[in-house]
């Protein structure tokens, strides 16, 4: 359970050094565009994957899974159709079940 977590925030800090170089334009435009276009989803959508067993809410989890799915999905799509935008969507749904599953500090 323990190694999971640690693969998982490693491909998190790995996805966001590829958002940053693509935004940074570290590389040739080409690389730049595989990396923050692709690559960053792909290895997000690993990251969901990973911790959706972790998750307490069954129905989250399937919502995690589809998050996951979305992700990867779209990062293979053609950047020119519209509907590859599910990625991004994937990607929100994806932070906002994490928040959601954060335990909460009640009085």
């Amino acid at each position: 359970m323990r190694n999971q977590q640690s693969v998982q925030g490693i491909l998190s800090i790995v996805a966001l050094l590829c958002l940053a170089a693509g935004w940074f334009n570290l590389f040739s435009p080409e690389i730049n565009n595989l990396l923050s276009r692709r690559v960053f989803y792909v290895l997000i959508g690993a990251s969901f994957f990973l911790q959706a067993p972790f998750l307490t809410n069954r129905n989250l989890m399937y919502g995690m899974y589809g998050a996951a799915g979305l992700c990867i999905i779209g990062a293979f799509l053609p950047l020119e159709w519209k509907i590859s935008g599910i990625k991004t969507l994937g990607l929100l749904a994806g932070i906002i079940i994490s928040f959601t599953n954060r335990p909460g500090y009640r009085q």
